[in-house]
Formats: structure tokens, C-alpha cells, sequence
């Protein structure tokens, strides 16, 4: 974990109330790995940090998508290029990546809403050695949809929104069956409902005997594992988010425990 000044170089509204903000810091750049966070201070108002994931990485450069949620994140809103931020990472533990002779293996990326936040990074990481990478992404409506053109060259993108503004109307776990037989690899992040239905329906969703890993979107206070405020229960024992994940194999969670997340 490293702690740095860094200098904001742009910071504008993508989406309705979802902003991408690029900073220069050459060491948590350096070190960054697809799936992990940073702890960012907002402003003198909030004593705790929030945790926003590396939405992607170029040279001593890397970026943020982060959702205005409350004051907090509407406070980073304000920041302009020169600006500076107070950082601290990269932090958690992130996507286990094996390089691969080229074209190997075929992902299938599900993000859910503002989820897609830590997996456009990962589209990045696992390109090199992949013969398909398709990505489903699912929002409300058409507005709130990532757009395609900021994803790597070489993705398939299917998308679906709630009220049928764009692709499939529906769910985006509608669309898992469709795609799922032919991946080696399933990874998602969204809301904890469309986790929590991906692990209770996996036959039907084609998804049984494939590794399938999601990046879990929780409250931190510290980010370093010393509040316990983000611990789950797991099979292997109680896990705290910040420190053991954000990345988890689906099944390692019990989801009876996250009902009241």
C-alpha cells in the first residue's frame, strides 16, 4: 500500500451521476492490479476515506468510476484538472490472473450497473491471452450504460436495461444462459441481488463446475482490515472485504448471511 498526493487530471460526468476521474501517481499506477481499490479522502468534512475501485491504468496514470452517493462522493465532483488528492493504495486483493498461451481461454464479464467499474481493468489484464471476452452489462435504462467505445477494442458487448431503453429488457442475468456455456472463465460485480441470485440459481444459469469469481461491493471504514465493519461469512470462516477480498469465489460465500446486506 502506498499513500500519494496525486494530481487530478480530468474528472467529468459519464453517466448520470457516475463520474470517470483520471490521476497522475506513478506508484499505485505502478503496482495497481485489476480488482483492487484505493482508499480516497473526499474532503475535511468526512474523517473516513471511501474505497472506489482502479477502473483502468495507463503508464503513471490510472482512473476512477465512482457514483455520487452521498457527500462524500459528491465532494470529488468539485475536483478539476490540477486539483489534488489524497490516496491511499492500491489495496484488497484482486483478480488471480495466469497468463496463458494466447488464445486460450473465453471470459465472460457480467457487470451490474456501476459494477463494471472494477472489470473494465480486468478486460485489459486478461486480453492478451484470450480467444473471446464477452461482456454483459446491465443498467436501469440506456443513459446509465457504460459506453461501449471506452471499452477495449476486441470486447463483445451485449447489454440490457431494466426499462428496455437498450438490448434485452430485463435483468442482465437473463442473458447469462445465452453465454455461459461456452466460457472458461465468469466474472461479475453489481448489486449484491444479482450475486445472490447468480449462486442460488447456477444450473440454471449454466453456470455449474465454471470458476466464477464476483468482486463484492461493501462499506469500508479503514480498508485495512482493523474495523471488521466489512466482514462476511464464508465457508472457510469470517472474511473481511477489505483485506481478503474484494474478489471471492461465488461459492465460497454464504448467502443466507447477505440477506440483510
Amino acid at each position: 500500500m502506498n499513500r500519494e498526493i496525486c494530481d487530478v487530471i480530468s474528472n467529468n460526468e459519464l453517466m448520470p451521476g457516475v463520474y470517470l476521474m483520471w490521476l497522475q501517481a506513478q506508484e499505485i499506477a505502478r503496482r495497481a492490479h485489476a480488482g483492487q481499490f484505493v482508499m480516497v479522502a473526499c474532503g475535511e468534512a468526512n474523517t473516513l476515506r471511501r474505497p472506489i475501485s482502479v477502473h483502468s491504468v495507463e503508464h503513471d496514470n490510472f482512473a476512477l468510476l465512482y457514483a455520487v452517493v452521498g457527500k462524500g462522493t459528491e465532494q470529488l465532483t468539485h475536483l478539476k484538472n490540477g486539483s489534488k488528492l489524497d490516496v491511499l493504495g492500491p489495496m484488497g486483493n484482486g483478480f488471480q490472473i495466469s497468463p496463458k498461451p494466447s488464445g486460450t481461454l473465453s471470459y465472460l464479464i457480467i457487470a451490474g450497473g456501476i459494477g463494471i467499474a472494477p472489470l473494465r481493468y480486468l478486460v485489459e489484464a486478461v486480453k492478451p491471452w484470450c480467444r473471446q471476452i464477452i461482456v454483459l452489462q446491465g443498467a436501469a435504462a440506456a443513459a446509465k450504460l457504460y459506453p461501449k467505445k471506452l471499452l477495449p477494442q476486441g470486447a463483445s458487448v451485449t447489454e440490457a436495461t431494466d426499462d428496455g431503453s437498450a438490448g434485452h429488457k430485463g435483468f442482465i442475468t437473463d442473458l447469462i444462459p445465452t453465454f455461459a456455456t461456452t466460457a472458461d472463465v465468469v466474472v461479475a460485480c453489481g448489486p449484491m441481488p444479482m450475486l445472490k441470485n447468480m449462486a442460488e440459481n447456477q444450473n440454471k444459469l449454466r453456470l455449474t463446475g465454471k470458476p466464477v469469481f464476483i468482486s463484492m461491493e461493501m462499506r469500508m471504514a479503514c480498508g485495512l482490515g482493523v474495523c471488521y465493519g466489512c466482514t462476511i461469512r464464508t465457508k472457510n470462516g469470517l472474511k473481511q472485504v477489505c483485506k481478503d477480498g474484494p474478489v471471492f469465489d461465488l461459492n465460497e460465500i454464504i448467502w443466507d448471511e447477505m440477506a440483510r446486506i
